[in-house]
């Protein structure tokens, strides 16, 4: 079995029923992961120096900042890997959560071999996103894809990329002038498949097309093809003046841009 162990696994659970922490304790040590217990959900500061691979969270214990918290656990360590493990909840609840940027949701009461296995999932998922098949950066209208920094440029600015964000522009860009069923980006992009009705998708190609129109407003990169998917292929959004340079001129790989580093974490 493809064990995610080639390292430890650095795992903080964030909860407070004892008998689901012994059992999950027990499991965790067996496999020679690391485990940190918290009782309280930190301060997002105070998690980056715990160099965390991963987290399983009860959003019980936020109240009514629960959505605050996930919302900016996500946004800034994208890397972080966040299971949800907390009480019965409502579909719009779950939905929410997951488009926040948690990589998966499990109801209580469950078993800690399945909240293991939920996180080893979300660690293989991490794994393959970190090794794409290639590292050059991707040069493409005006911009520049870099893999290794899993952020997009346009000159030496960065488009400030979410995890996925990143996950979903690479996708895209690598199968340039394809179009990319819903179902097959979500389960590139998300790892599983995608619920009936699911719109994850279109929410996170609105907001990738927001920050690369606010980055690049001369071309169009990401086009929709109503009831089947979408195709990543640049094109001038106007035509330059004759004898005017164009601003949307391609650019070359910025070697010297600023190491976006991924924070110690990394859709939605």
């Amino acid at each position: 079995m493809d064990r995610v162990a080639a390292t430890p696994v650095r795992l903080a659970v964030v909860d407070q029923d004892t008998g689901f922490l012994q059992v999950l304790a027990k499991r965790v040590q067996a496999m020679g992961w690391e485990q940190r217990t918290l009782a309280h959900p930190p301060q997002v500061e105070a998690l980056v120096g715990m160099r965390l691979n991963a987290m399983v969270l009860d959003l019980a214990l936020l109240g009514t900042s629960a959505r605050e918290y996930l919302e900016r656990l996500c946004a800034e360590l994208p890397e972080l890997a966040v299971v949800v493990c907390t009480g019965p909840s409502s579909v719009g609840q779950r939905v929410r959560g997951l488009r926040l940027g948690a990589d998966d949701w499990v109801t209580k009461p469950c078993h800690p071999e399945e909240v293991i296995a939920r996180v080893e999932g979300v660690m293989r998922r991490r794994r393959r996103a970190a090794s794409p098949t290639t590292r050059e950066p991707i040069l493409t209208g005006a911009l520049a894809i870099r893999p290794d920094q899993f952020q997009a440029f346009v000159g030496q600015r960065s488009l400030d990329l979410t995890r996925r964000e990143f996950e979903l522009i690479h996708l895209l860009a690598d199968a340039e002038g394809q179009v990319l069923q819903r179902e097959e980006i979500y389960q590139r992009v998300w790892g599983y498949a995608m619920a009936h009705g699911d719109r994850s998708v279109d929410v996170f190609v609105r907001k990738l097309r927001q920050k690369l129109e606010s980055a690049s407003p001369e071309w169009r990169y990401i086009h929709t093809h109503f009831g089947v998917g979408y195709r990543f292929a640049p094109e001038p959004a106007v035509e330059a003046e004759p004898g005017v340079a164009s601003a949307a001129a391609p650019v070359v790989p910025p070697e010297a841009a600023p190491n976006v580093a991924a924070p110690v974490a990394a859709p939605a």
